[in-house]
Parts: structure tokens; C-alpha cells; sequence
């Protein structure tokens, strides 16, 4: 195991999520999203420090990704009860739905990928990165508008563009991976 700098910042985000979700769930805007901020600018340290201390590793590689999909999957489950969401707009349980039914449809795709292509590769398009930085800016706007009502209005627009995104990101993949079969499909 390369237990380096990158992988032990990676590894203090994911200590930062309970300590997040902790704070969701006693109400606490202000605090949940000082925590979720410190830990969006962890996992762009990490990528940083690896990238510039050529400190790349297969460990990192895994932990970062799991780290951000722990992160924003805790913030949209606790963002959907009324009771845990400090925030005064609540993300409506169809959007936490979705958010989460294309993260497991990106990992079934990357599985029958590398059971029945062969393929280990499977990168992210820039469609789904702007859909995750669209989650991350929705949970921050949603935690703002606990915190200024001023925020609600734009809050609850970003809930439905992020819901939009996440549709868009789920049909970009399907279209990728038909493409990728039908080129092997020629292939063989």
C-alpha cells in the first residue's frame, strides 16, 4: 500500500465527511458547509500533490473517487429528510434518486465493461464533470439558503439543473458504452 501525502489528504477528506453529515443532521448550515468546502479543497490538494510531487498511485487512484462519491452521496440522502436538512430547500427525494441510480449505473456499466471487453479504463466524459461540479455547487447553494434566505430562490433552480444534468450524464454514458460495444462488435 503507497500510504504517500496525496493518499493521506484523500484519506482525511473521508474522515470529514462523518463530521459533515454530524453537522447536517444537528442543523448546523454554517458548520456543514465550512466541512464540505474544506473538503472540496482536499480533493484539490490531493490531485495537486500528486500531480506535482509525481506521487500517483493505484491506492489514489481508487480512494479519490470513492472518497467524492461518499461525500456527495451523504450530502444528498441527509439533504433529502426535512427533519436532518438545515438548509430551507429541501433536494426532493427523486433527485437524490437519480443522483444515486447514475452513480450505480456508471459502476454496472464499468463492470460488464471489464468482465466482457476486457476493458479496466473507463473515464469520465466532460459531460459528467460538469454534472459533478453541478452536485457539488447544489449542495452548497442548498446549505446557503440555510443560512440566507436570499438563497432559496437560486437554491431550489440549481435542485432542478442538477436533476437535468444527472439525466444527461446517465443517457451520455448508455450512448458511450453502446458506441463502445458496437466498435467491438466490428472488431470481432
Amino acid at each position: 500500500m503507497n500510504l504517500n501525502v496525496p493518499n493521506l489528504v484523500t484519506l482525511i477528506r473521508m474522515g470529514i465527511i462523518p463530521l459533515f453529515v454530524i453537522a447536517l443532521l444537528n442543523g448546523e448550515s454554517g458548520k456543514a458547509l465550512a466541512l464540505f468546502v474544506v473538503a472540496g479543497l482536499t480533493d484539490a490538494l490531493d490531485g495537486f500533490l500528486a500531480r506535482v510531487f509525481e506521487q500517483s498511485s493505484l491506492l489514489g487512484a481508487y480512494l479519490d473517487p470513492i472518497a467524492d462519491k461518499l461525500l456527495l452521496t451523504s450530502a444528498y440522502i441527509v439533504l433529502t429528510f426535512p427533519s436532518h436538512n438545515p438548509g430551507q430547500v429541501l433536494v426532493p427525494i427523486w433527485v437524490t434518486v437519480l443522483v444515486l441510480a447514475r452513480d450505480v449505473l456508471i459502476l454496472v456499466i464499468a463492470l460488464v465493461l471489464w468482465m466482457a471487453l476486457g476493458q479496466s479504463k473507463f473515464t469520465p466524459t466532460k459531460l459528467s464533470k460538469v454534472n459533478t461540479v453541478a452536485q457539488i455547487v447544489g449542495v452548497v447553494v442548498v446549505l446557503l439558503s440555510g443560512i440566507s434566505p436570499a438563497m432559496v430562490a437560486p437554491a431550489t433552480v440549481w435542485v432542478y439543473a442538477v436533476a437535468g444534468l444527472t439525466v444527461l450524464s446517465g443517457l451520455d454514458y448508455i450512448y458511450r458504452v453502446n458506441q463502445m460495444v458496437a466498435g467491438s462488435d466490428a472488431d470481432a
